[in-house]
């Protein structure tokens, strides 16, 4: 604790300043001494031990030696290093150092030492870490033990240390022990500290953990039904849509490969969904995980919409969110499927080029089972602005395209034995209404769209869920 009044002085032995100044601290009457390394130095003078570190913390010290003023309990003036002028002026001595040089820097503290740093943010953090600690022998190597104890997603991960916990968890203003969601398919609640544990091991940055959050909560919800997509035989995993300002933030890409590699925002979110998913709910594949392919996704899928260069409002306004608001949107989705089309230039001709794409997502004879989702590549998102389409003027045309003609998918026609059974409708629509989502994304250049298909939808299975960021910021 400070003293009510008098001087304060923060030494360390390792310091060739505090070793100059020795003589003036000797000098000065009533001052309180803390040493950093070393209780006995400097000689002669009582000497205090703050070798923790608790004092130094406290009286936020950064460079020794410093001197600190108090009066009536609180710090009225400081001064760091040496200086003749600013020590005289903060003591009142006039004549103090007088054989000194006049000026001398101080030295960095201890507690900015690299090797100390990371202790101290442990011991002061506030936070007991509750997760279940797993040991390992000085000789084994910590990647090969995350592989054996199961806990990869057969790519290595960072090892989720005490400090890189803490630090991922200084990325949100909610308590490490807060409930965010019960993860299927084992039903685990699972914590914020949980999530963070996992989206270290992902190798994410603190300030992705809000998205991070925001997605375990929308993936567990029932309305996107993460046990289902996971025990389908299916290839769809969870797959992540980003809206508003968070993506510029945190540096998410939504132009050129924004579904490949390259990005860490994009690659460590999605994978840390999957890790919760399989390390705290039992996701595991050959358990609960059935899927007959899967898909290069389920490691991790997570990418911005294009909003800046988009002709339509963002994904988020068009499911009710406010302008400007930063959402997750969590959908099912396989591997991307491609259109390349580069002749078509009126909003008609490209819109039964990207509907005849389309109608393949599951099986071409399929109608009113699986969701899609389409990625408008910029090039042909601009045909669809000339023309002044709005989003969903373009949504009601392709689903105006995809009317399957029921006598094309009926059970054994065109020689196929699959398709829908008879029945009285003479057409059915490809997708349920809402089925089939739309966003802006990709490079400037290239005449070419995107397809994620995605699995059953609506009760029965999965739907898009959207959910804020800023509550878990």
């Amino acid at each position: 604790m400070p003293p009510e009044d008098g001087l304060v002085a923060v030494v360390k032995r390792g310091c060739p300043t505090c070793h100059l100044v020795s003589p003036v601290l000797a000098a000065l009457p009533g001052l309180t001494v803390w040493s950093q390394d070393d209780p006995s130095f400097p000689a002669g003078l009582d000497v205090r031990d703050d070798r923790d570190l608790d004092v130094s913390v406290g009286l936020d010290i950064e460079t020794v030696p410093t001197l600190i003023r108090y009066a009536g309990g609180e710090e009225t003036g400081r001064t760091v290093g040496w200086s003749r002028a600013a020590w005289r002026e903060l003591t009142g001595v006039d004549d103090l150092g007088a054989d000194l040089p006049e000026h001398r820097p101080g030295c960095g503290s201890r507690t900015l030492d690299p090797d100390v740093v990371d202790e101290l943010l442990v011991r002061r953090s506030g936070h007991t870490l509750r997760s279940r600690r797993v040991e390992v022998a000085a000789l084994e190597d910590e990647a090969e033990a995350m592989f054996d104890r199961g806990l990869t997603d057969g790519l290595p991960v960072v090892t989720p240390t005490p400090v890189r916990v803490l630090r991922m968890l200084a990325g949100t203003s909610h308590a490490a022990d807060e409930v965010v969601a019960v993860v299927p398919p084992n039903l685990v609640e699972v914590t914020v500290e949980k999530i963070a544990v996992n989206a270290v091991m992902a190798g994410c940055r603190p300030e992705y953990l809000p998205v991070v959050l925001a997605a375990v909560a929308a993936a567990c919800s029932e309305t996107f039904n993460a046990h289902g997509v996971l025990a389908t035989m299916w290839n769809a995993g969870p797959a992540i849509l980003v809206n508003g300002p968070i993506a510029a933030e945190i540096g998410m890409n939504s132009k050129g490969n924004v579904l490949g590699q390259g990005n860490r925002a994009n690659s460590t979110i999605g994978r840390a969904l999957q890790l919760v998913i399989r390390n705290v709910g039992g996701g595991v594949p050959g358990g609960v995980d059935r899927a007959t392919f899967g898909n290069p996704g389920k490691l991790g899928l997570c990418f911005a919409e294009d909003e800046a260069g988009s002709p339509w409002e963002p994904l988020s306004v068009s499911r009710g969110f406010a302008p400007g608001a930063s959402t997750v949107t969590l959908f099912a989705a396989e591997g991307p499927v491609g259109i390349l089309e580069q002749l078509s230039r009126t909003p008609e001709s490209i819109t039964r080029s990207l509907a005849s794409t389309l109608r393949v997502v599951g099986q071409p004879k399929t109608a009113l089972f699986f969701d899609a989702t389409l990625l408008v590549g910029p090039e042909h998102a601009r045909i669809y602005a000339e023309a002044g389409w709005d989003r969903a003027r373009v949504t009601a045309a392709l689903d105006e395209a995809l009317l399957l003609d029921r006598a094309d998918i009926e059970r054994g026609a065109h020689g196929i034995e699959d398709g829908m059974p008879p029945g009285p409708e003479p057409r059915l629509p490809k997708f349920r209404p809402g089925g089939l989502v739309l966003a802006h994304a990709g490079a400037n250049a290239g005449q070419i769209s995107t397809i994620l298909g995605g699995w059953v939808g609506g009760p029965a299975g999965s739907s898009p869920t959207t959910l804020e960021v800023d509550p878990w910021r």
